[in-house]
């Protein structure tokens, strides 16, 4: 088997010599190629050879949930059949691994690696729904670029977090869990909009609704974790289904209270719930539209600002090592 390691020098959980092992115990299994990646995008361009090559087999994603992401943009870039695909192997090198850890592997980069190559000699894999956004036609948002998202995306208060993360991020602060709270409050105090939302969600048969402060689209469940804590926003959000989406109209102070309380304490039964919550379960197109330009994220990067995002839920888009 040939293969295609991608590799994040800049991933938070391993050092240069972990993935110098790691590197070594998957090229005793296969004939493997390994590039580092040097700019952002990287990774996509990589995977979008690896799709257009005749003989490589499978790419390996050795990073956090952004390098899974531009890889996966890359290998579905001109979105043929999943058969037609090298597999997607993934090990875990970010701080929070959502997409690794929503598949069942370990959040150990090492013992995620010993999984995957008794996967590979088991030939273990699934085929695992993806989400897909676009700029809505009509609007101004018509020409952005659509892209792929593997376990959520958001328009609002919490594309608003990942934004700041990232600002703070780029000053050279570390990508730790106790950061992210950090500017969850710094978000809350700062939103314009937490009293009286500005998006609507629009799905074909059904009312629109309204006012909503935040948006969040989940491909699986839990939504994301806090250290080793699971975090369920769309309890009934799968990999085998369409996309879930929850919307939130009001982050009052006693509402954010009782909301982050919901997502610290509630297990995978139930969720995010109340008066102020709306959900849609197993959906294959909807679409986000906001009165202002609001922030958007995906696979948690920030990318921009946007007015209406169309989604697409695509079962059964991509073959993954498990």
């Amino acid at each position: 088997m040939r293969a295609l390691l991608v590799v994040n020098p800049a991933a938070t959980t391993t050092s240069a010599r972990t993935r110098d092992v790691l590197i070594h115990a998957l090229a005793s299994e296969m004939k493997l190629e390994a590039v580092t990646t040097e700019y952002r995008g990287h990774a996509q361009d990589l995977g979008r050879q690896a799709a257009e090559s005749e003989d490589i087999e499978l790419v390996v994603a050795l990073g956090g949930d952004g390098t899974v992401n531009e890889v996966v943009n890359g290998l579905l870039h001109h979105r043929p059949s999943p058969e037609a695909l090298p597999g997607l192997a993934v090990v875990p090198g970010g701080s929070t691994n959502v997409f690794a850890r929503a598949l069942g592997l370990p959040n150990d980069a090492v013992e995620a690696t010993g999984a995957l190559l008794d996967a590979l000699r088991r030939r273990s894999e699934r085929t695992v729904g993806l989400g897909l956004a676009e700029g809505t036609p009509g609007t101004e948002d018509e020409g952005v670029p659509s892209r792929w998202f593997t376990f959520n995306a958001g328009v609002g208060f919490d594309a608003g977090v990942v934004g700041r993360v990232e600002q703070q991020r780029e000053r050279g602060k570390r990508s730790t869990h106790a950061l992210y709270v950090r500017q969850v409050l710094r978000q809350f105090v700062d939103e314009p909009h937490r009293r009286h939302g500005r998006i609507t969600l629009e799905r074909p048969g059904e009312d629109p609704v309204t006012d909503l402060v935040l948006a969040i689209v989940c491909n699986t469940s839990p939504y994301t974790y806090l250290g080793n804590r699971a975090l369920y926003a769309s309890p009934t959000a799968s990999f085998d289904t369409g996309l879930d989406v929850l919307g939130l109209s009001k982050l009052s102070t006693s509402a954010v209270a009782r909301y982050g309380t919901q997502l610290l304490t509630s297990g995978p039964e139930r969720g995010l719930h109340g008066k102020h919550a709306v959900s849609g379960h197993d959906l294959t197109d909807f679409t986000l539209h906001s009165k202002v330009p609001l922030p958007f994220q995906m696979d948690g990067d920030h990318l921009g600002l946007r007015t209406s995002v169309t989604f697409t839920g695509v079962r059964r888009a991509l073959r993954v090592i498990v």
